[in-house]
């Protein structure tokens, strides 16, 4: 069996040596596009599987704008980033809340702390396949210090919902450090 797999891996080497790269990228799609017509008989199942594509760059830079606004206590830089109502899903909380309530909120949660620092982990962005629905996730660790010198971190998830370059929901998903 190991030979085989040899001589195939080579035949793939050999013919994209030969045709200037074009083997290669036909060789990427064809079984991009094997693994993309698989039909899965997955152990759950659920309304919509397989149904999300990559998403845009420019709704990234909208979740990530708004985070680094908040991030650096500009809280009406991050406002900007978001429509004029919001689902806000935290842990202990489901609400909508008007972008006036969201400013207030956050305000508060930031001028409480001394000093915030984000360490990005990794970001993707999706949209389904009828592209109605948009999300960006983000993980980072999030560390603070609190204005009595207290200092915490967290491991965070956000799932950010954006609708026409606005972010209408944020889904935050935490984890505390030992």
């Amino acid at each position: 069996m190991k030979k085989w797999i040899m001589i195939f891996f080579a035949g793939i080497v050999f013919s994209s040596c030969n045709n200037n790269g074009k083997a290669s990228k036909e060789v990427t799609n064809d079984s991009s596009k094997a693994i993309n017509a698989t039909k899965m008989n997955y152990p759950y199942t659920i309304d919509h599987p397989d149904n999300w594509e990559i998403g845009s760059p420019e709704n990234t830079m909208v979740a990530l704008s708004a985070l680094k606004g908040y991030e650096n206590g500009k809280i009406d830089e991050s406002m900007k980033y978001f429509g004029d109502s919001v689902h806000l899903l935290f842990d202990g909380m489901e609400a909508r809340v008007s972008k006036d309530s969201l400013r207030s909120m956050f305000t508060k949660s930031r001028g409480s702390l001394k000093s915030l620092e984000i360490k990005m982990g990794d970001w993707e962005s999706v949209i389904s396949k009828d592209k109605k629905d948009e999300y960006v996730t983000l993980w980072y660790k999030q560390k603070w210090e609190d204005m009595k010198g207290n200092k915490d971190s967290l491991s965070i998830e956000n799932d950010i919902k954006i609708k026409s370059g606005k972010i209408i929901e944020l889904d935050e998903k935490s984890r505390k450090y030992h």
